[in-house]
């Protein structure tokens, strides 16, 4: 059998997708070492310059360490697959919705670009996660906003729902198979359920009842996504004590440049309660967006030292064309933008070290993976922490009551 390497970029989704591939795939073996792939298959990330170049790099650097034959999928297929089949650096690409159709890509000997179907609902069951102590289910594919600075649901599509059966199915399988800890993932996780009368929250109640599950972690939703509904599940034992909430911006005005749906008041006021509950609480942030004044960034930063945050995923501002903000002036020198992502870096950490100073609890950890004689896991506030022990923990559960916090993550021994 020829061996398959997967190299993914991007976010939850695409590593969910990426499984579904290796799951589906029969007539090749996935391999974990890229030097002894007969074929790479990228599956690609394009929400900003960056990932591109990274997609670029990553192509660069399998053409001068081997023969091996590349195909592309994932959200850089939609635009800049055309591209880069006609350069010749890929031997095909395809879109997300013809994953389940692995075998039949990889064997097509021409050169082919079939994008597939951006209205498409996934009907894939994954039930291993190969080299993961972590299972990730994909929930819901495609985004009904539209930001002004996002080029997502071009090449995701609008909002869709899996079917609820097959989520449940998918989770107890992957329950039997020793999976605790699930991360409910998507391009717009919190608008789950909008047309089939169920929601995010109706799901994670019914998900929370399957035999196995430990703890569940959503990936982002937005502020008006914490519905009374939402908010009535806060206090329960199987939901991880950390939200990551997508903001992009603290400023009303540029929330209003941005095209958002979230009131800054609001999402204040959000906050303040989730901290009040004992959550950590993460958010997104764009810096350097056209339009964001030195006046209307000190605003911002002003208001982020107000929020209790505590992780941050954050990056600069970067022009996709066919969006409104590409045209939107005026505009952010780059430099400048860096700066300011590095100032809103440095208060998020600093709230971050506060938060787990004033923790004085256990820690429920999930161990992941092992590296330079430390495991490493996360605690139920997503929070990294490095263990000491005689023990191979790598998938297991450990519940850490004497630990020391240090800047850069927490330290354990058991």
């Amino acid at each position: 059998m020829k061996k398959v390497y997967f190299k993914t970029f991007g976010c939850r989704t695409n590593l969910y997708d990426s499984q579904v591939m290796m799951s589906a795939m029969q007539e090749y073996e996935v391999t974990e070492n890229e030097n002894e792939a007969d074929v790479v298959v990228v599956n690609s990330c394009t929400v900003t310059n960056g990932a591109d170049t990274h997609v670029r790099s990553y192509l660069s650097h399998v053409e001068k360490i081997g023969d091996a034959k590349v195909f592309l999928t994932g959200c850089g297929a939609h635009t800049k697959g055309e591209k880069l089949l006609e350069q010749g650096r890929v031997a095909g690409v395809f879109g997300q919705s013809e994953k389940l159709k692995i075998d039949a890509m990889l064997s097509k000997e021409e050169p082919f670009y079939e994008p597939g179907d951006l209205n498409y609902i996934d009907e894939a069951v994954v039930d291993d996660f190969i080299g993961k102590s972590r299972a990730f289910i994909k929930i819901q594919e495609g985004c009904n906003f539209r930001c002004s600075y996002c080029i997502i649901p071009f090449v995701r599509g609008d909002a869709r729902s899996m079917d609820e059966k097959r989520i449940l199915e998918q989770i107890t399988r992957l329950a039997l198979n020793g999976f605790g800890e699930f991360i409910l993932t998507g391009t717009n996780v919190g608008s789950y359920g909008q047309k089939t009368d169920s929601s995010i929250a109706k799901l994670m109640k019914k998900i929370s009842q399957i035999r196995g599950v430990r703890r569940i972690r959503l990936g982002s939703v937005e502020p008006i996504q914490i519905t009374d509904e939402f908010k009535e599940i806060l206090g329960e034992p199987w939901l991880e004590k950390h939200l990551h909430i997508a903001l992009q911006h603290t400023s009303p005005q540029m929330l209003k440049f941005m095209n958002r749906r979230n009131v800054y008041k609001q999402d204040r006021e959000l906050f303040e309660l989730l901290a009040s509950k004992g959550f950590a609480i993460g958010t997104d942030f764009i810096t350097g967006h056209p339009g964001e004044s030195e006046e209307l960034w000190d605003e911002a930063m002003k208001n982020v030292r107000d929020l209790p945050l505590t992780h941050l995923h954050a990056f600069t501002y970067s022009k996709r064309d066919g969006t409104p903000s590409a045209t939107m002036k005026p505009e952010v020198n780059g430099k400048l933008a860096k700066e300011r992502l590095h100032e809103l870096e440095n208060i998020v950490k600093s709230k971050n070290l506060e938060f787990r100073k004033a923790f004085n609890g256990e820690l429920d950890v999930l161990v992941e993976s092992e590296k330079d004689g430390l495991y490493v896991g996360h605690d139920q506030h997503f929070n990294k922490i490095l263990i000491e022990s005689d023990e191979d923990l790598i998938g297991n559960w450990v519940n850490i009551k004497n630990y020391t916090v240090k800047e850069e993550s927490n330290y354990g021994r058991v």
